[in-house]
């Protein structure tokens, strides 16, 4: 395992690097904001076209593996949502909880790490689950909180489809998928453009994750335990079961959405869940103590699909 975790401390240590920049206030709130928004619309986002641009179709809408993940995600969905309203907890509240659950830090650190140590052909299965989560997963919380407030009209429905059309990793995604079914050569200009910018975003966005951290609190740390096991050591294996033995998926497929899977919770639902002022702290408590946790866990995972 030593060499494994040796191999995913810088990635840590850049995390640490902005927590401890942000925590003592040499990186400011509005800064952290401010590379947040700039990894978000621009670094990452060259760099998930790059990827889809130069993948053949059928790399990224490979059904089996779509379905595989579905699968063993909404299981762990179902399980987090019951035990959140056998507590006690409203719908809403359970949505977020079951979204901490099942939604990674694919993204900001999933894509970044996997690719550095597995190299490129990673991209096509991460970006897969990364896909399933936004358009999926990230629907379903904000339908069933508005539909739990009697809300859920035409108009709700529109505007869920109008934020993943203007999601940026999203229409990074289907630009570069446009691009590859369109089978168009890539102008040299813009392609060291692309890779340019998207070399930004590594460095960047672990960074930021680090600084955004920095602002979470610990409210109900068994809830947040609770939600951190069910992310990085229910989820993965589950997705493994699936993926091993219930769809026999190509190994290096199997092994991409076994890591994928068991990246911490995603800091996008701390948003979601503030904006709607759902349970915001117990979200960002969940982002705080699975981060820390995957350091470990992490570690174990990477060395057993390696």
């Amino acid at each position: 395992m030593l060499p494994i975790f040796l191999k995913i401390l810088p990635f840590f240590l850049l995390i640490g690097l902005g927590y401890i920049s942000a925590a003592t206030r040499f990186f400011s709130k509005e800064a952290a904001v401010a590379l947040t928004r700039f990894v978000f619309w621009f670094a990452l986002s060259a760099m998930l076209f790059n990827f889809t641009a130069t993948l053949e179709f059928s790399e990224i809408a490979n059904v089996p593996f779509l379905l595989c993940y579905l699968a063993a995600s909404i299981l762990v969905y179902v399980l987090a949502t019951g035990v959140a309203l056998m507590r006690g907890n409203t719908a809403s509240v359970a949505a977020i909880e079951a979204q901490c659950a099942v939604i990674g830090n694919v993204g900001f650190l999933g894509i970044p790490m996997l690719v550095g140590l597995f190299g490129p052909r990673a991209a096509a299965p991460v970006l897969m689950v990364l896909s399933v989560d936004l358009l999926i997963f990230g629907s379903l919380v904000v339908a069933v909180i508005t539909g739990t407030r009697g809300k859920l009209e035409p108009a709700i429905v529109l505007t869920i489809g109008k934020g993943l059309l203007t999601n940026p990793m999203v229409m990074s995604i289907a630009a570069g998928l446009l691009w590859s079914l369109a089978d168009l050569p890539m102008p040299v200009p813009m392609g060291e453009f692309m890779t340019i910018l998207g070399a930004a975003a590594t460095p960047a966005a672990l960074f930021a994750i680090g600084a955004s951290l920095a602002g979470k609190s610990a409210e109900r740390p068994s809830v947040a335990l609770w939600l951190s096991s069910l992310k990085l050591v229910l989820h993965p294996l589950l997705v493994a079961i699936f993926a091993l033995y219930l769809f026999d998926l190509d190994p290096f497929l199997s092994a991409m959405m076994i890591a994928a899977t068991a990246m911490p919770v995603a800091g996008n639902i701390y948003i979601i869940a503030q904006h709607y002022d759902v349970a915001p702290q117990r979200a960002s408590s969940a982002i705080l103590f699975s981060t820390i946790l995957s350091v470990l866990t992490l570690t174990a995972v990477l060395g057993w699909v390696g």
